[in-house]
């Protein structure tokens, strides 16, 4: 039902860009690209026996890839894209390795552009974040699993320095929420809860067709 959700979000984003396109201007190509470097910086909240373990998600740097359709010369839709990342999960005070998962995370953002400060164009955004889990029975070898998928909100702002009418370069840093249920393998008891809300700071190179 979530993935559902999302897709129809960005079915009827889809739908509107026939109207949208009208509202640009002849010689303007509505469409920019973006490859970033994205640290993954959890916040690792825990409850009950997840608490107890002290279970965390280790940080990493992920390629990212990204597009974007202008409405209008402020107003765009952003998606936001990666390959499903394996992400180490750690335990105790050592933070001794207990096993990894691989999370999907797309995010949709409708954002504003400030795109009447010469060559600087800052943006803010909001959105939805599905994060699709995979390789879930990895923990513990095999004592603990999570849940297939996260569904929350993301936030955004960032900046694009244009070097000239098609290459920039972009700094974007977004908050998302994230989290999974944690249960025993072998009984399906619930063991808590392990929320990642990450913080994403990004830098990139911009493409404006």
């Amino acid at each position: 039902m979530r993935l559902k959700s999302l897709v129809a979000a960005m079915a009827a984003v889809a739908s509107l860009a026939p109207i949208a396109s009208q509202a640009q201007s002849a010689s303007e190509n509505p469409w920019m690209v973006r490859v970033r470097a994205t640290d993954l910086i959890w916040q690792n909240g825990q409850t009950s026996s997840v608490s107890a373990l002290n279970v965390k998600a280790q940080d990493k740097i992920i390629p990212e890839f990204d597009v974007s359709y202008f409405f209008t010369k402020n107003i765009a839709a952003e998606l936001v894209l990666t390959y499903p990342q394996t992400i180490q999960i750690n335990y105790g005070a050592g933070q001794n390795q207990l096993g990894t998962i691989k999370a999907l995370p797309p995010s949709l953002l409708l954002q504003y552009h400030f795109t009447d400060l010469g060559a600087f164009k800052p943006y803010v955004g909001a959105g939805v974040n599905y994060t699709i889990f995979s390789s879930r029975n990895n923990l513990g070898n095999g004592a603990y699993s999570v849940g297939g998928s996260s569904t929350g909100v993301v936030g955004q702002v960032g900046a694009d320095y244009m070097f000239d009418k098609n290459w920039g370069l972009n700094l974007d840093l977004k908050y998302a929420t994230m989290s999974t249920n944690v249960t025993v393998t072998s009984t399906g008891a619930d063991a808590g809860k392990l929320t990642l809300n990450p913080w994403m700071p990004s830098v990139g190179i911009t493409y404006k067709f």
